[in-house]
């Protein structure tokens, strides 16, 4: 089963804590196992380009079931992925978008946050993955 409405509401309430905590304006989405935008929420002031952004970190993140900063590392120059942000529609190849699973380790949906640097991104979809893993 995929992520549920709950649970993915719980991911954005967690990582918009995380954010107040450190202070920061995020865009936070949540996408389903299918890729699908299941609940999403932009703070107030939060940079209307991080918007696509970090829908775009929380699909990649599902497409290829690894951190987008995983992704990142192996589509620099020279590597095996090389250019692959240019396909499916775009991709997001730094932090911040993670995949989450359930109890049994599958794979049921991802998040991806957007607004701050690269490092405070994924601290945030960090904090919105531990709130819906292993329910």
């Amino acid at each position: 089963m995929g992520i549920t409405l709950e649970q993915a509401q719980a991911a954005i309430q967690a990582a918009h804590q995380k954010s107040l905590e450190l202070g920061v304006k995020m865009n936070i989405a949540v996408v389903d196992a299918g890729a699908n935008l299941v609940a999403f929420a932009r703070m107030d002031d939060a940079w209307l380009g991080s918007l696509d952004i970090a829908i775009k970190k929380a699909k990649t993140a599902r497409f290829f079931d690894m951190p987008t900063g995983d992704l990142g590392k192996a589509s620099q120059p020279g590597g095996p992925l090389f250019n692959i942000e240019v396909s499916n529609g775009g991709l997001i190849t730094f932090p911040g978008g993670l995949p989450i699973k359930d109890g049994s380790g599958k794979v049921v949906g991802a998040i991806g946050v957007s607004g701050d640097s690269v490092e405070n991104d994924h601290t945030v979809a960090e904090a919105g993955r531990v709130a819906v893993a292993d329910r």
